[in-house]
């Protein structure tokens, strides 16, 4: 079995912080690759200000450059729009493979406003990354009255691929302070420099070009 974390979201753009939290958690979980599933869109998240889905993975791609990391969009290929319909997908569609889900603290604390979200606690154990800000509440919150009993302690989590889902445990690296909100504030247009581009997804080997009418996102 190919051990594979997954960490879905907008990357609007990718960034060195994402990178670094990817490394840490591939050391941390002995993982043999981790792969960036890049949104079509986020349900919970505005449009306005989204940059283009081929812009948006070729930034990704570019950040996980020389590292086990693997860039995909494939939720536009696959049609899905909630994660618990990717999550399932990905299981049949790649059986020699165990995922584990990666997530934030800040998305453990909205985590009850996902889709079936205590079904995506069943299907793969679950690592969530502490993140400064929202640590302190992570254990008050209305996923945590659900997924308490089913937290495994840190110091075995090298051990994840036995466990039976609901299975979840907390990570902790060094606090790393890039957004991307900070980085399209600097650079609204950072876009642009993508523009033209065709992207073959490394996982689905599908091609996706760069849609110059969306420019304007």
């Amino acid at each position: 079995m190919i051990t594979t974390g997954l960490l879905g979201g907008s990357f609007n753009p990718a960034h060195g912080g994402h990178r670094a939290i990817s490394l840490n958690a591939i050391d941390a979980l002995g993982l043999d690759e981790l792969w960036w599933l890049v949104s079509p869109g986020n349900p919970l998240k505005a449009q306005a200000g989204m940059a283009p889905l081929a812009a948006r993975l070729a930034s990704a791609q570019r950040m996980g450059r020389r590292a086990p990391i693997r860039a995909t969009a494939m939720e536009a290929e696959l049609g899905t729009r909630y994660t618990v319909d990717t999550l399932r997908a990905l299981i049949r569609r790649y059986p020699n493979r165990r995922f584990i889900w990666i997530m934030g603290a800040d998305n453990l604390v909205q985590l009850p406003r996902w889709r079936d979200w205590r079904e995506i606690a069943r299907l793969m154990p679950i690592a969530v990354i502490a993140r400064p800000g929202y640590n302190g509440r992570t254990h008050a919150v209305e996923a945590m009255g659900w997924l308490r009993r089913f937290v495994r302690p840190a110091d075995q989590k090298r051990l994840w691929t036995d466990w039976r889902p609901p299975a979840l445990v907390f990570l902790r690296f060094s606090p790393d302070v890039r957004s991307a909100t900070a980085i399209r504030q600097a650079n609204p247009r950072w876009f642009e420099s993508y523009a033209g581009r065709a992207l073959r997804d490394p996982v689905t080997h599908s091609r996706l070009a760069m849609d110059e009418r969306n420019e304007t996102a």
